[in-house]
């Protein structure tokens, strides 16, 4: 007999919550939630600081926001929406784009919020593997279209593996999508792509009517606190998805701080380039410890355990690191301080002594 005492719907019941990083304890290093380690600017903390005005509602359309956005894209205000985070207007995506019996494709393993907001809807996801190395598989992805189709996500660099599309993949990908089906390219983590080929999706925005950009100030910004997101896309579509919206979700401290960083481009170019050296560092020893670390295009890497992910988690716990584990899979490492660096070898270098048979030239073939 069910715990609950009403009557809700089984499919939700079933579903897993999404459960963000766990805190860190004193002496640990927490690289289990992607945030940047850095503290806000100074023009972001005076832009955010007035709560004069809390007694009055925020502009619900983030007018400026979406102002100053479009200017920098070079597109028309009503090609752009701002949600409370990119993840809040996947959610408003899903629900205008698909119901009970439609189908959502994705890449899996991907972000874990995708499953969720699908079975919001009661519509099913179609989750499609990535390849052995992490990697997206778009040729699958379209074979896996149907006609119950309403929408694909493809995120990219991917969470939590790490590689980006490329630029000509995803082209010839969109060419064997029916023109009326939704494709939408989650790119939180474009900011960190330093590969010239990887894919870019505002250079082709214009020419696909079909094709909406979800981007976040969560990641790069340093603004994972205060929430704001934004998606770039035809004006009609925006327009759909706004209206699936909960009114006045971003606060109008989130909308100042937003328009403040965006002042801010070579700040925060110091700061991506930073970690993004950091990341090839990381990654380049992890290599040649033995792991199979994937080519990271993101602010973080990957590290495929299999079915020892709960092992390694405990290595990497007892050397200070907080990483974030999915069981059966692998772990996601945050790429973050400096002084994060030398403990996470360590606890790397420990595990894959501990399991040596992670290492890629050991690993037994399927």
């Amino acid at each position: 007999m069910s715990d609950v005492p009403v009557k809700l719907r089984a499919e939700i019941l079933a579903q897993r919550a999404y459960k963000q990083g766990k805190p860190a304890p004193a002496n640990s290093f927490k690289l289990s939630s992607n945030e940047v380690h850095f503290p806000p600017l100074d023009s972001v903390r005076g832009a955010a600081k007035d709560f004069s005005a809390m007694n009055r509602y925020p502009d619900a359309s983030a007018g400026l926001v979406r102002e100053t956005l479009a200017e920098h894209y070079g597109v028309g205000v009503d090609n752009v929406i701002v949600g409370a985070g990119s993840v809040s207007l996947l959610y408003q995506a899903v629900q205008a784009a698909a119901s009970v019996g439609d189908e959502v494709i994705y890449p899996w393993r991907s972000f874990e919020a995708y499953p969720g907001m699908v079975t919001l809807t009661g519509a099913k996801s179609v989750e499609v593997p990535l390849r052995r190395d992490g990697t997206t598989d778009l040729d699958a992805v379209a074979d896996a279209i149907t006609e119950r189709a309403r929408l694909i996500i493809v995120c990219t660099p991917n969470n939590p593996t790490g590689p980006a599309v490329g630029q000509r993949e995803f082209e010839q990908f969109l060419e064997k999508v029916p023109e009326d089906l939704l494709v939408i390219a989650d790119e939180a983590y474009i900011e960190f792509v330093t590969d010239p080929n990887a894919l870019n999706a505002t250079r082709i925005l214009a020419d696909h009517p079909n094709l909406v950009i979800a981007r976040t100030f969560s990641k790069a910004y340093g603004l994972a606190g205060l929430r704001v997101g934004y998606m770039l896309g035809h004006p009609s579509v925006m327009q759909a998805f706004a209206t699936t919206a909960i009114p006045f979700l971003i606060s109008a401290q989130a909308q100042a701080a937003a328009l403040a960083v965006m002042g801010e481009p070579e700040a925060i170019r110091a700061r991506v380039n930073e970690i993004t050296a950091r990341r090839d560092e990381v990654r380049r020893a992890l290599l040649d410890q033995g792991w199979p670390v994937p080519e990271s295009q993101a602010n973080f890497i990957w590290l495929p355990c299999g079915e020892q992910v709960e092992g390694v988690d405990a290595i990497l716990r007892e050397g200070g690191i907080i990483a974030r584990a999915f069981p059966g899979d692998g772990i996601r490492v945050s790429i973050a301080e400096e002084e994060s660096v030398t403990p996470l070898l360590a606890a790397c270098w420990r595990a894959i002594e501990r399991y040596p048979y992670l290492r890629a030239e050991e690993s037994p073939a399927e």
